[in-house]
């Protein structure tokens, strides 16, 4: 079963608070998602690093419920 717009943007905003997150649905299928995350809790970490915060958030749908997350991330603006 997909993963729905507002249950992914709610387990998001839940793991970033403060956070601005724009996602993206790239098949039409709820399947294929392209998530940026402009957030605080990012601030002075490599990009890797930053994704695999964005990972663990989601461990337990990812490859399963949430079959494929394309990753934009970064910390705001100074």
């Amino acid at each position: 079963m997909p993963m729905s717009h507002a249950e992914l943007e709610a387990r998001l905003t839940q793991a970033f608070p403060d956070s601005e997150i724009v996602l993206t649905d790239l098949a039409g299928d709820n399947d294929h998602w392209k998530a940026r995350i402009v957030s605080p809790a990012f601030k002075g970490l490599p990009r890797v690093r930053q994704h695999q915060l964005v990972n663990k958030a989601l461990a337990d749908v990812l490859g399963g419920t949430l079959h494929a997350l394309a990753l934009e991330t970064a910390a705001p603006a100074e």
